[in-house]
């Protein structure tokens, strides 16, 4: 997974003309000329802008405020397949991580894997050696194997790991 945050300094702006896929038309304010070059760095390595996925109040979208002046320059991207684990980006209003800026938090759902699958083993049929037929074949089987010159020296453990193969 790839996640790429930080300050970008520029305005990607409110609606996504051009950009369908990555940008998710709630952003804040109007595209400029960084912006720009943002949503083309994220469209060219197939990434969504994470902010502007979800509808939020302007004090949740707002990540720089300097007197009177509010913006959003702070952005969270991931790439395209991973648009669905993103469950919400937003502001914390009254938390600055860096002068003038405010923290921008987000979460996501990980599905969790529960390791990796055994390699299949098929089940071993005791039963069938109450049928005659499969019991005399297993007999002989054994019979042979236990008979051959090269069994001879083997201590008991190598005796049976050679017999399951």
């Amino acid at each position: 997974m790839v996640v790429l945050a930080g300050d970008m300094n520029g305005h990607v702006g409110s609606n996504s003309v051009c950009y369908n896929g990555m940008h998710g038309d709630y952003g804040f304010g109007d595209r400029n000329a960084d912006g720009s070059r943002i949503s083309k760095f994220a469209d060219g390595l197939n990434l969504v802008i994470c902010n502007t996925l979800f509808m939020k109040q302007e004090s949740k979208l707002v990540t720089y405020v300097a007197g009177s002046a509010k913006s959003t320059v702070d952005y969270i991207m991931v790439r395209q397949g991973d648009k669905v684990k993103v469950r919400n980006v937003k502001v914390i209003p009254n938390e600055e991580c860096m002068p003038k800026h405010k923290l921008l938090v987000m979460d996501m759902r990980f599905n969790t894997t529960k390791g990796r699958h055994k390699k299949f083993e098929p089940r071993v049929r005791v039963w069938k050696l109450k049928e005659e037929q499969t019991c005399e074949e297993y007999k002989s089987i054994v019979r042979d194997k236990v008979d051959e010159e090269e069994w001879k020296h083997l201590d008991v453990n190598e005796h049976w790991h050679n017999m399951k193969r």
